[in-house]
């Protein structure tokens, strides 16, 4: 069984044809069909469903969920609210985590941080945010966000890849199978993980949640750690030189090469590319991950060295520039402990510390480079939290529960429009008002800012043609530029 084409490397490409000149004007053609970029990786779609504004993406995710109301939604109602008991009216009903179940009351909480104006626009957002501020003419503040779920995994696993229970691709493995990658060293996506200066028993994160799913398994993100060896088992071991390693490699593949003939599993194929994809990632990975060239000022400006917490969501955002500007389709920047069910007021300001800095720096570098034209940022996590607080409240003291009915992100950059909020919830910031954007409407969006339509890239699995946004979704125009 031939491999398919997506499969090919350009040397077995070639190496398969009695006519390798008359095999590479075909290959050329079918890059002017769309299949892929000279240097880069075929995905699935020949040609893109409309012109995209966005050709790559960085998605900022503050796992936890982070307090819409002490961050992004200004509610100075909430001040003569403080303390007083969330009405019936309000709450409507709706079912709470087992968490708070068990309360007699429910106080409402004002936000124990300021908000300040911001821009040109005069964005309100939270004092806590001032260098994201500094960004408030660049960024489109979503606050009309919700969901159905409301605690962490099944909320991670809905917005990541659209279906609250395990076993769908996230959204990196759609834009890989479908988009392909730009560069032939690197992945398509990689996804990076830093822990935050506040809930440090926050939830765990699974590899699934960057996972392919049913999809080829190529496409699934591969996660870089800090330390001597970012990508585990990357580096060769002692004794073995990179003579050997191809030495090696070459017989694996030869192997499997055979045993794809006789079994004709394409997981065989991922196989093949993904040992190709590794023995080019043995040069490409140190030099991507070195920041001894990058001068001190970016150091600086990111706050890599501040020695607070580990410093890994600021080095993190540094290498998300450094990947972005060599071709890796999608990075995703996971960061924890924003799970703030006690002591709120004194973690949430650890939590912005680690991240205001480095993702405003982010922003900042990429607008320089001319590479947020083309890159579409997000800021965000899976829910947002109650106006009511969990567990007592005290003087300077508070916690809050989990709030799926609405919560706020920002994304910046190619595709939507800069300087403007979309959406409103209510005085207690708990149900939405104007434009709500449900989670799939906001995937349907990010797709569209790529070029691709959300119901037409699927993929057939158990009889059944699957998508991200599953049978739901609808672009929201009016953040689109």
């Amino acid at each position: 069984m031939e491999p398919k084409l997506n499969s090919l490397t350009r040397r077995h490409f070639l190496s398969r044809s009695a006519t390798g000149l008359g095999m590479a004007a075909l290959a050329t053609l079918l890059t002017e069909q769309g299949y892929a970029s000279p240097d880069g990786r075929p995905g699935i779609l020949r040609n893109l469903h409309h012109a995209p504004k966005a050709k790559r993406v960085i998605y900022l995710f503050m796992s936890g969920g982070p307090s819409h109301i002490d961050l992004f939604d200004n509610k100075p109602a909430l001040r003569r609210l403080h303390g007083t008991e969330l009405p019936a009216s309000v709450r409507m009903g709706q079912r709470v985590t087992g968490m708070t179940a068990g309360q007699s009351t429910f106080p409402c909480v004002a936000p124990m941080n300021g908000f300040v104006r911001q821009g040109q626009c005069g964005m309100w957002l939270s004092e806590l945010l001032p260098h994201i501020g500094s960004f408030a003419d660049d960024i489109c503040l979503v606050k009309s966000m919700h969901t159905e779920a409301i605690n962490h995994d099944p909320a991670v696993t809905y917005i990541q890849t659209g279906h609250q229970q395990p076993g769908r691709p996230s959204l990196g493995a759609w834009l890989s199978y479908g988009l392909g990658a730009e560069s032939q060293n690197l992945p398509a996506f990689v996804v990076m993980v830093s822990q935050g200066s506040g809930n440090r028993t926050d939830q765990p994160l699974f590899s699934r949640l960057w996972g392919a799913g049913f999809i080829p398994s190529e496409h699934q993100g591969v996660r870089f750690r800090a330390g001597r060896d970012p990508v585990l088992y990357l580096s060769n071991p002692d004794g073995i030189d990179a003579a050997a390693r191809r030495e090696m490699l070459d017989g694996t593949r030869a192997l499997n090469e055979l045993a794809a003939q006789n079994a004709g599993d394409p997981e065989i194929q991922t196989r093949i590319a993904q040992y190709e994809m590794a023995f080019r990632m043995q040069s490409s990975v140190p030099e991507l991950t070195d920041l001894s060239r990058e001068p001190r000022r970016i150091l600086d400006m990111y706050g890599v060295d501040r020695g607070y917490d580990d410093g890994g969501f600021a080095r993190n955002c540094l290498l998300a520039r450094r990947m972005v500007e060599r071709g890796v389709r999608f990075v995703q920047l996971f960061h924890r402990g924003w799970d703030q069910h006690s002591d709120l007021p004194r973690q949430i300001r650890g939590q912005c510390r680690d991240v205001d800095q480095p993702a405003a720096a982010l922003l900042g570098d990429l607008k320089a480079r001319g590479l947020l034209e083309d890159t579409l940022v997000i800021f965000g996590g899976e829910f947002g939290r109650t106006v009511y607080s969990q567990g007592q409240l005290t003087a300077n003291n508070h916690g809050r529960d989990h709030h799926g009915r609405c919560f706020s992100l920002f994304m910046a950059g190619a595709g939507v429009k800069p300087g403007i909020t979309y959406g409103a919830t209510d005085d207690f910031c708990y149900n939405i008002t104007e434009h709500p954007v449900h989670i799939h409407d906001f995937n349907a969006t990010l797709l569209h800012c790529l070029g691709i339509d959300h119901r037409r890239l699927t993929f057939r699995f158990q009889g059944r043609d699957y998508r991200l946004t599953d049978v739901h979704g609808n672009v929201v125009e009016a953040v689109l530029s």
